[in-house]
């Protein structure tokens, strides 16, 4: 029993035993079939591996191309970013060339303009100067020929004389220089005839008008009693004693355009008037003003009478003094007008404007000395004082006064036209004053023998009229253009070739003076 359970143990154990060896096998083949998956996995996995290693191997050696390729690339982008980074260097270098270049470029077009202009300005400074160099050349020519054309004259080469008188203008007029100076005004006024000169008084004529409207027809006054009514024609003067008295010494005259009658102021103390178309003649006592020596007309029917030391009325339709007559503290030395008001100066260094016979606005005169004359243009507003010594002061609307000096003697009249002054003197000369310049120099238009009294013009201000001490009246033209045409009506011919080489010079060249075109010249 024993035996069989040991034997059944046994079995059992070898049952047990070979269960367990079964189940042992069973699981060794398990775990050798798991392993054998495990090892197909493994080479599945190893297989996998080798091809992934395969496939790193190719994407490590593709990884590497890129990366070779990539620093390649690199090598070739840092490469040609330098290449850029140069060029760029290389643009700014040639930008800032370029604006340095174009710098250098406006420099030195600004350099070439400013040449070009310094040598434009230097090219008309040159030609301004040969102009100027020129100009005052061709004037001192023309100054030159008017005074040889006067000394031509005085030895009688009229012809000559002409011929130079022409050429001393037209040199002067073509360079703009001064026709009006003295060489050449002179030989335009001896050559053009215009001046003349009739000796119509026995005494010595103090004041002279023109009729109205009637340029060749004026009435000339005198100290011995003479109203003389001279008519022009062509270059003859007829003279008409209106009146003639040798006790009546006439100072002033005015012409009454209401009634067409001439009133003439003797200092012996009457008005002489003459009337209805000056072929009535009466004579009225001036009452309570002794030694009357000015007449200015106040309105319509009044005269002012002035002497030495009164003012009195005139009534010119009644022919009567009025009664009331003012005394003046002062002796009247010049009379005159200005806004239309007579005016008087005295011998206290002040001036008078009579607004009415008890009405004078007092003013100290604004130069110093005795007044003889005065004038004034309402144009411009310049104020001109003619002084006993010959002095005339010129002053401006702005208060400025210029001293005048080319008179000898007293100034006896002095008209005043826009900028241009005409003044006459007792030392018989009649100058022009231009006034435009710092430094005004006389013009000395025409000289007499005698004092000169009084002047006038006519309507056109181109003939001056005047008398002086000598009994003359003379007429003298004074526009150039009228003396020129005068003189071109002359010319008979041109200057010679050594006429024109003689008295103007080689160096200027030819021209014909007429219509024949140097027809002589070239004979």
């Amino acid at each position: 029993m024993a035996v069989g359970l040991l034997l059944s143990a046994t079995t059992l154990a070898s049952l047990t035993a070979l269960y367990n060896t079964q189940r042992n096998a069973q699981e060794l083949e398990k775990e050798i079939a798991v392993l054998r998956q495990h090892e197909n996995r493994y080479a599945i996995d190893r297989s996998i591996s080798v091809q992934m290693e395969e496939i790193a191997y190719e994407q490590k050696e593709i990884s590497d191309e890129q990366r070779e390729q990539a620093l390649q690339q690199t090598r070739v982008a840092n490469e040609m970013r330098h290449r850029s980074e140069i060029e760029r260097q290389n643009a700014i270098e040639a930008e800032r060339n370029a604006v340095a270049s174009e710098r250098k470029a406006l420099i030195a077009s600004a350099i070439a303009d400013s040449q070009r202009v310094m040598a434009e300005h230097q090219r008309m400074q040159a030609e301004f100067s040969k102009r100027v160099a020129d100009t005052l050349s061709y004037i001192a020519l023309g100054r030159s020929l008017g005074s040889i054309s006067t000394i031509q004259e005085q030895v009688g080469n009229h012809e000559i004389a002409d011929l130079l008188a022409y050429a001393a203008y037209h040199f002067t007029s073509q360079y703009r220089g001064d026709v009006y100076n003295h060489s050449v005004y002179q030989a335009l006024m001896s050559q053009s005839r215009g001046k003349l000169t009739w000796t119509m008084h026995r005494g010595v004529p103090t004041n002279l008008i023109f009729l109205p409207g009637e340029d060749n027809k004026l009435v000339t006054i005198s100290n011995y009693g003479e109203i003389v009514l001279n008519e022009k024609n062509g270059n003859n003067l007829k003279a008409k004693h209106l009146f003639n008295n040798s006790n009546y010494d006439f100072r002033d005259i005015l012409f009454d355009k209401a009634s067409g009658s001439i009133y003439c102021l003797s200092t012996t103390g009457h008005i002489v008037v003459i009337s209805n178309a000056m072929k009535t003649t009466k004579i009225y006592q001036v009452d309570n003003v002794e030694q009357p020596i000015g007449i200015q007309q106040v309105s319509s029917n009044h005269l002012l009478v002035i002497s030495k030391n009164k003012l009195g009325l005139f009534d010119m339709q009644r022919h009567s003094m009025i009664k009331n007559v003012k005394e003046l503290p002062f002796n009247v030395t010049a009379i005159s007008r200005k806004d239309n008001s007579p005016l008087l100066f005295d011998d206290k260094g002040k001036m008078h404007l009579v607004k009415g016979i008890d009405n004078l606005v007092t003013m100290r005169t604004p130069v110093e000395g005795k007044v003889t004359a005065y004038c004034e243009s309402k144009h411009t507003g310049f104020r001109a004082y003619g002084m006993s010594d010959g002095t005339i002061y010129l002053q401006h609307n702005n208060g400025r006064t210029q001293k005048l000096v080319g008179h000898r003697s007293r100034i006896s009249k002095m008209k005043m036209n826009g900028r241009r002054l005409y003044s006459t003197s007792y030392d018989g000369s009649v100058n022009l004053w231009v006034a435009d310049n710092e430094k005004i120099d006389p013009i000395t238009l025409l000289t007499t023998n005698g004092w000169i009294m009084n002047f006038t013009f006519d309507s056109s201000k181109s003939a001056l009229w005047l008398v002086d001490a000598k009994g003359s009246l003379t007429e003298a033209n004074m526009s150039v253009d009228v003396m020129v045409k005068e003189i071109k009506k002359k010319l008979k011919r041109d200057l010679t070739r050594e006429e024109w080489n003689y008295f103007i010079g080689r160096n200027v060249p030819y021209e014909s003076f007429t219509q024949n075109n140097g027809k002589e010249a070239r004979q």
